[in-house]
């Protein structure tokens, strides 16, 4: 097989592939053979029809068809891997030339990721914020605490903001009742302006049994945006009562027995997370910092898609929260053109970070062990509140190895950048990243480490196999994004080919 790379830009080359017409003989016998258990020819038991009674009947060009979609995805992949290009989505290969018994040729248009070598990143200075824990942060803190143990007490007057109101609503249109805007027993916080516009103003001032009718536009259903007439009436009024802030609530709300060492242990657990935070910003500004210095091409596809990935997460999100894209953006403060710019700027953004990151494991020769790899599933696993076994079953069974190689690999690769720059607080105090970190891991290290031996055993399969797909070639971070190219072709094999010269998307 030979293959020619042509440099159609920085972010996109065309290979063109010719292969001589002896290869695809094990594709001819696997094509004839599937054919022949389809077709009915008399005197024939299905699969046993001659090759000679398929090209008679059913035609020889069908089975060129049928042999041409079958080797393409793998044809594909050894000329990437030959020509050692780190491709990005999907090609779009055209058939060239298909001569039976001669020759067979095909191109494929790809993006690729752009070449460069990440410049020296050793001496950057990045600036975060000082890790200081202020008494009103505590006492914040302690407040949200009492809020959780607050209880609500029943009172025999007028609705005040900040009281607690449950009711009954019913919305009416030309005098016909909304079924899906009815709702009874509904416990409201006066004043919190969470629920329909007017709402809050109808209830202060109303009492036990009484009703008032005003006018709103439906927030969700059938009748969103529609105006309505909306009746409320008021089961009871309670008020929030809070444990006062002393010892016997420290008893009942924690494992401590005063109010002083309940303060005390809030201020570490504070302290502990603006470290963390001061990490996760180090970090941040540290790739920041190494992006300025980093001049390269994108490709617009793969910016585009990264878009496109970013706005479905926000209509997730806001579906989620019941709140549409127009009541967000006014909630922002934002028009529609400053959010789509604020969007694509922070796709491009992450597009060229994930291209730098890889550029560096490639570089640096970074690997990934299977004990990284467990514990990168026991994490996730955590966070998700799911059993790491479960975590594991879910990744192996959806192809999503190769993406976590690539993923640990970049948070290798990131945390070499923050091993080599000087980090200071605004204070000009000089930050030592390793030691906060050893510091905040022997707080929870145990808790962490017991979790991941019970998960190892059950994360050991994936680490294995996700290593295997990382050892296949010169790299981990190449291996990885050739297995999803090549996996990704191979899903679209059939609509690769339709006769010489058709052109589809791999």
């Amino acid at each position: 097989m030979k293959t020619d790379v042509e440099e159609l830009t920085p972010t996109r080359v065309k290979l063109t592939v010719e292969v001589p017409f002896d290869e695809l003989k094990p594709n001819l016998d696997k094509a004839y053979k599937e054919i022949s258990q389809q077709v009915r020819i008399k005197g024939f038991r299905p699969g046993k029809v001659p090759a000679p009674l398929i090209d008679k009947y059913v035609g020889r060009g069908a089975v060129l068809q049928e042999a041409v979609n079958d080797a393409l995805p793998e044809l594909y992949g050894r000329a990437v891997e030959e020509t050692e290009i780190f491709v990005l989505g999907q090609p779009e290969v055209e058939v060239t030339e298909l001569q039976d018994g001669d020759k067979f040729a095909f191109t494929a248009e790809v993006d690729i990721r752009p070449k460069f070598e990440v410049p020296e990143y050793d001496g950057l200075e990045v600036v975060v914020d000082t890790a200081e824990v202020t008494d009103e942060q505590v006492e914040e803190t302690l407040g949200n605490l009492r809020e959780r143990f607050a209880s609500l007490t029943t009172v025999e007057r007028e609705a005040q903001d900040g009281d607690f109101a449950t009711v009954d609503l019913a919305a009416r249109i030309d005098g016909e009742e909304i079924a899906d805007a009815t709702t009874t027993g509904y416990s409201y916080e006066v004043g919190s302006k969470s629920s329909i516009e007017g709402l809050d103003d109808a209830l202060v001032g109303m009492k036990a049994g009484e009703s008032k009718t005003f006018t709103s536009k439906l927030a969700g259903g059938e009748h969103a945006g529609e105006d309505a007439e909306v009746t409320v009436t008021v089961q009871s009024v309670k008020v929030k009562d809070l444990p006062a802030a002393d010892d016997e609530f420290a008893q009942m709300a924690s494992e401590f027995d005063t109010i002083d060492e309940l303060r005390e242990d809030v201020r570490t657990r504070l302290g502990r997370q603006v470290r963390l935070q001061q990490l996760s910003d180090a970090r941040d500004k540290a790739l920041e910092a190494l992006l300025e210095k980093v001049d390269i091409p994108l490709p617009e596809k793969v910016v585009e898609e990264e878009i496109s990935r970013r706005n479905q997460q926000l209509e997730q999100q806001l579906a989620m929260a019941g709140m549409t894209k127009e009541q967000y953006l006014a909630d922002e403060e934002k028009d529609e053109e400053t959010f789509e710019q604020e969007v694509a700027d922070a796709a491009r953004l992450a597009v060229k970070g994930g291209f730098v990151l890889d550029q560096l494991a490639v570089q640096e020769e970074l690997g990934v062990e299977n004990e990284e790899l467990s514990e990168y599933v026991v994490t996730q696993a955590m966070q998700m509140g799911v059993a790491p076994q479960q975590l594991a079953q879910y990744l192996t069974e959806n192809n999503q190895l190769p993406a976590i190689v690539s993923e640990v690999l970049r948070n290798k690769a990131l945390n070499l950048i923050v091993e080599h720059v000087t980090i200071k607080d605004e204070a000009g105090n000089e930050i030592d990243a390793e030691a906060v970190r050893r510091e905040l891991n022997g707080e929870t290290g145990e808790t962490v480490e017991a979790a991941a031996e019970d998960a190892v055993e059950e994360a050991q399969e994936i680490a294995d196999a996700a290593a295997d797909a990382a050892d296949a070639d010169e790299s981990d971070a190449k291996a990885a994004q050739e297995a999803n190219a090549q996996a990704e072709a191979a899903a679209d094999a059939e609509d690769k080919a339709e006769g010489t010269g058709d052109k589809k998307d791999a």
